[in-house]
């Protein structure tokens, strides 16, 4: 393994893939912003709403994911969304958590912290008794969520949702939530960020229930990293690297609901061959192969997507102008 893979090259590959996709949802960020700008007469500049703002409406996703479950009915007003969350659950079911190590720039954000917060010598490791109670919140909002969205609702009222008012201009509302937060909103926010310096992945570990349903299906993944009990020297070294805190030491296969597929453990492991890449009926798997195929089976949900006519909304510029007009009085039904 020592032969083409160290620690440098996946962290470097690792952080090309972030970076790319954290600048492409910054350039959507501002495509949209303009896109605000003048759907709210802000702006005479006319600016075309970019699809990808939808990733981050996952709760809308759900919705819409129920919805075709039983219409058959692809959302037409936030395809994009939907596409993205149905490839999050794709890749979580047969590539653990890639989305989270290798898309999300939320992770990349929280990953960027912890590096800063490690050289600054102010990372501080959460004791077990209050990390695992800690760990339950996100499945908690998992649960209410799903509760909410899975059990309760009806057709009717999932129907009745879709074609709202507020579904339309969702993405304005997260956007204006942003930017004008409430006293509260803004303290939790700031708190986040500079937990962020001091403790590993804060949002991510404790607190985002997209990461915790895509967790829950990552269980079954076939991929997992494997341990060798008669090589392991018990250094530890892997378990200092990965930003999800797995006690990797402890166990024989990593099928951890927290691994993000990072990758980073496999070169900081001394003994070679004591930890590797595998899948049923093969002991070790080329560990490249795992994010040619995260990033590969993403970029190929937007393509299809694309070509299908699910990727762009249905709705026109001048219908999301008019509702975006009623912004402050349009409230969730």
């Amino acid at each position: 393994m020592k032969s083409y893979l160290n620690i440098n090259q996946i962290t470097r590959l690792r952080l090309i893939s972030q970076s790319l996709f954290a600048l492409f949802c910054l350039i959507t960020g501002l495509q949209f912003y303009q896109f605000y700008l003048w759907a709210t007469n802000a702006s005479a500049m006319i600016a075309q709403r970019p699809p990808a703002v939808e990733a981050f409406l996952p709760l809308g996703a759900l919705v819409s994911l129920k919805r075709l479950l039983l219409t058959g009915e692809f959302d037409t007003i936030h395809p994009a969304g939907l596409t993205i969350f149905l490839a999050a659950l794709f890749l979580s079911l047969f590539l653990r958590k890639g989305f989270c190590g290798w898309i999300c720039p939320i992770g990349f954000a929280s990953n960027l912290a912890e590096r800063i917060g490690r050289k600054l010598h102010i990372l501080q490791a959460i004791p077990s008794w209050i990390d695992l109670p800690l760990l339950s919140l996100k499945y908690l909002l998992l649960a209410a969520f799903s509760w909410l969205i899975l059990w309760k609702m009806n057709l009717q009222e999932l129907t009745s949702f879709h074609y709202s008012s507020y579904n339309m201009i969702s993405d304005a509302k997260m956007l204006h939530f942003f930017l004008e937060p409430s006293r509260l909103a803004g303290s939790i926010m700031l708190i986040l960020v500079i937990l962020s310096f001091i403790v590993k992945n804060p949002w991510c570990r404790y607190l985002c229930p997209h990461g915790a349903l895509l967790g829950l299906l990552a269980i079954f993944s076939p991929f997992q990293v494997k341990r060798d009990q008669a090589l392991c020297i018990n250094c530890k070294k892997c378990e200092t690297v990965c930003p999800a805190s797995i006690h990797i030491t402890a166990r024989q296969a990593v099928r951890n609901s927290e691994c993000i597929s990072c990758l980073e453990c496999l070169p900081v492991c001394p003994p070679k061959g004591c930890l590797q890449l595998t899948l049923p009926g093969k002991p070790t798997v080329q560990p490249l192969l795992l994010p040619a195929l995260i990033i590969g089976s993403f970029l190929l949900f937007w393509l299809l997507a694309r070509m299908t006519g699910h990727w762009q909304s249905q709705i026109s510029p001048e219908t999301f102008h008019q509702h975006y007009q009623q912004l402050e009085s349009i409230g969730h039904p």
